[in-house]
Parts: structure tokens; C-alpha cells; sequence
């Protein structure tokens, strides 16, 4: 099976757990045996379990990439969006990357989900079942449709034809309010999950009409100049030969936090202390502080660099607005090598905290307007300094001027305290150089 995993979204609806840099999909919540999975690893995970030999593609902008190499590993396939552009553009390059990047025929299906649902077994078998459905070629599209649970506001509906498993569509509708919902309801109307599959030729073909390119690499490199455009706009709006398949099993879309706590398998995750008079209560602690809560009902508390959310669970769903007026920098991140933690803020400084993964590296870079001090904490690893490698340990301190080359190996988990100092301290204040330069 070809599979296109989206991973979009920015951190607004589950702060302060996410940012611009770390969506919902990469918050670890799910338990196993060696700590928690996010959604993300959770996905992939069972994708992997169900169809060991299946094609994955992530599709996302260049400011996940770390994350989901920190996640998945450095060996996934990736389609990086240089910058946003919605879906269509998203789904058109990640075609394009697995037919001339991959080799995959223009006759080959893909399917098309987002990476962050929560599912079970037999979405995958579903799957697998709209893979086959799109490789027959009956229609151009085929959909997968969600047997709504209740009247729901926030999702489109697709209306089939007939109540069998697959039917040509009837008609779309956009997200109703509850009485409309119960209507589309009776008719026999599925909620849009966003998730469709079709022939790469027929998505390529679609590209071709609206974008003038030649392949995935001048895709690429126009993407900036492409009109922002959804893939139901562009694609599933003017298509008439469509089908969709039922789906009857468990589904989420985790978009508030409301929903987040419902698949937590423990009330609290980190440092958290709960009395007895708690009563539906979740709370997820990423702070090196402990949080007690007393007497709390229907609430969810969170925690992390970025900030804390005390909130009943019915009002976190209008917790957007109020985070869109709060203005700060990214506090923590994850990278491919690891992760960083802002611990203090100053005026002429700036001092955080380092996790080199083992086996891991920074990039061999340097800074034009500060000056950085590293002071290892624990671990074994190696620092290069304008090209001189040392032996680093807990205690050892490291200067580096400004114009100095420099980067971080760890041989083991290695955990750093980095000071920066100077009167201009800017995230884009970096040069990276090959390493050995």
C-alpha cells in the first residue's frame, strides 16, 4: 500500500503542550512499555504492524521535519513543504515526490490520511480496503467515510447514493449546525475525515491543469509562487466520479483538549499529586516542578515551558482565541538531534537546556552576534571547537566567542545548560558549515 501521511496544524487548540513548532500529533500520551508514544508514533507504529512492506510518505512544512526525525527516525520518507500553501499543494507534491522521486506508476494507488486520528486496528484494515478500491479505477476518488456518532458541528458531511458499504456520492455539505447535522444524519450522511485515495496519474494530471511544472524537483522549487488552495476545492468539488467507503469502528479527531483527555489511559502524566475529592480530572506535567491539584472536577491542567492551562473541559474548546493574543518565542522544541528547553530569559541573555539523543550531533555552526557558554551536566560526548575536538564530561565548561565554529557529539544521552549572552540574541542569528570545514 502507498500511503501519504499528512502532518500539518500549528499548536494553538492543545497550548501550552504545543507550539508553531510541535502540533498535537507529536504530544506523547499513549503508554507503553518503554514510556509514551505520541499520535505520530502511534500511527506509524500500526501502519507498520498491519503492513510491514507499506510505502509511507510524510507530507509537512520544513518546521516539523525535526520533530518527526526525532520521533520516526532519520530513515522515513518525507515530502517537506518549503512553506504553507494548504492541502492541494501539500498532497500534489507528495504525489509528484513518489513518482518521480520514488518510482511509483502513474497506475498505482495511494491513499491519503491524516497522521492524527485516533484509531484502532481496523482503520488500517479500512485502509487497505479503499487502497484496493481506488486500484480497481471504478471512480477517480475514493473516500472514506466516518459513521457519525452524534449530529456534529465541526465536520463536513459526504451523502452517498445508497446505504451499502461503497456508494457513489450523492452530494457534500459543509459543517452544518445540529439540526442540519441530524438531517444529513437521516439521509444517511458520513462525516469527512479527509482521508481519499486515488490513482497518482489522476492526482498528477489534476497538478498539471492548475500549476505549470514539469516534475517534483521544479514543483519544488515554484512552491512559494503557488496559490493556497484546499484539495476539496481544487479536486474533490469538481470531481463527479466519486466513491465512498463506510467506516464503522472507533475514530477521533483530537482537536481540542477536551477529546485529547478522553484517549488518556491514566489521569495524570509527570510530576502531578491528585486528592480524593478529584473527579475527572487530567493533568499532563512536562515541568521539572510538582503540580497538586484539590477538589478539581472536569478539568485539565497542562504544563510545559510554554506556560500552564487550568481549565474546565467543556471551555478548553475556546482556548484558541485567547493563545492567538499571547505573544512570546517558542520555548521548547524538539530537533532531530534531541531537545532544547528555554529556562531564563533575560535582557542581554539567554539560558537553556540541552538533550543530545545518543549516537546524535548539532549541526557545526556559528553565530555572528553572541557569545555561548556550555556547561555539560551529564553524559559522555565530544564538543569541536573551530575545529579542534575535545573530550567532554559532567562539569566541563565550553566558550565560545562569537564567529567561533562549533557543535555537540553525544556517545551517550548527553544534557546540556547553554548560556547565551549579547545585546542581539535572534534565532536567525546562524551559519552552518560542513563539519571539518
Amino acid at each position: 500500500m502507498n500511503l501519504i501521511l499528512l502532518s500539518g496544524g500549528s499548536g494553538k487548540r492543545l497550548w501550552p503542550l504545543s507550539n508553531d513548532i510541535r502540533s498535537k500529533q507529536f504530544i506523547k500520551i499513549f503508554k507503553t512499555d518503554n514510556g509514551y508514544e505520541s499520535m505520530v508514533q502511534r500511527m506509524y507504529r500500526l501502519i507498520r504492524k498491519t503492513d510491514p512492506q507499506a510505502v509511507i510518505t510524510l507530507a509537512t512544512s520544513k518546521t516539523q521535519v525535526s520533530s518527526l526525525h526525532n520521533q520516526l527516525g532519520s530513515a522515513i520518507d518525507i515530502s517537506v513543504e518549503p512553506c504553507r500553501r494548504d492541502t492541494f499543494p501539500a498532497i500534489a507534491l507528495a504525489t509528484a515526490y513518489l513518482h518521480d522521486v520514488k518510482g511509483i506508476s502513474d497506475d498505482e494507488a495511494v491513499v491519503v490520511c491524516p497522521v492524527d486520528p485516533y484509531v484502532n486496528e481496523d482503520w488500517f484494515e479500512a485502509l487497505h480496503k479503499l487502497h484496493a478500491l481506488a486500484q480497481k479505477g471504478t471512480a477517480n476518488l475514493c473516500l472514506l467515510g466516518i459513521n457519525p456518532t452524534y449530529p456534529s458541528e465541526k465536520y463536513g458531511y459526504i451523502i452517498p447514493q445508497t446505504n451499502a458499504e461503497v456508494s457513489i456520492v450523492s452530494t457534500f455539505k459543509e459543517k452544518p449546525d445540529t439540526k442540519t447535522a441530524e438531517k444529513y444524519i437521516a439521509q444517511g450522511g458520513l462525516w469527512n475525515g479527509g482521508v481519499f485515495a486515488y490513482k497518482i496519474g489522476y492526482v498528477l494530471k489534476r497538478a498539471h491543469e492548475l500549476i505549470d511544472f514539469t516534475d517534483y524537483q521544479d514543483l519544488f522549487h515554484k512552491y512559494e509562487t503557488l496559490q493556497k488552495i484546499s484539495f476539496d476545492y481544487a479536486v474533490v468539488e469538481k470531481e463527479n466520479n466519486i466513491s465512498v467507503m463506510r467506516f464503522n469502528g472507533e475514530w477521533k479527531d483530537l482537536g481540542t483538549w477536551n477529546t485529547f483527555t478522553e484517549v488518556m489511559q491514566e489521569p495524570t502524566i509527570g510530576n502531578v499529586h491528585l486528592d480524593k475529592t478529584c473527579q475527572d480530572l487530567h493533568a499532563i506535567n512536562e515541568l521539572d516542578l510538582p503540580i497538586v491539584c484539590m477538589g478539581l472536577k472536569n478539568t485539565v491542567v497542562a504544563a510545559s515551558p510554554e506556560g500552564i492551562l487550568i481549565a474546565d473541559k467543556h471551555q478548553s474548546s475556546y482556548l484558541k482565541p485567547i493563545v492567538d493574543k499571547i505573544v512570546q518565542d517558542i520555548q521548547f522544541a524538539d530537533k532531530s538531534w534531541g531537545s532544547y528547553h528555554v529556562l531564563d530569559t533575560q535582557k542581554g541573555s539567554l539560558t537553556i537546556r540541552i538533550t543530545l539523543n545518543p549516537g546524535h550531533k548539532m549541526n557545526y555552526h556559528s553565530h555572528s552576534r553572541r557569545n555561548e557558554v556550555w556547561t555539560i551536566v551529564s553524559g559522555q560526548g565530544r564538543a569541536i571547537v573551530d575545529g579542534m575536538e575535545q573530550p567532554v564530561k559532567p562539569g566541563d565548561v565550553i566558550t565560545m566567542q562569537a564567529g567561533c565554529k562549533h557543535t555537540l557529539i553525544a556517545d551517550t544521552e548527553l544534557k546540556v545548560i547553554e548560556v547565551q549572552l549579547g545585546a542581539d540574541i535572534r534565532v536567525d542569528d546562524k551559519t552552518i558549515y560542513p563539519l571539518g570545514e
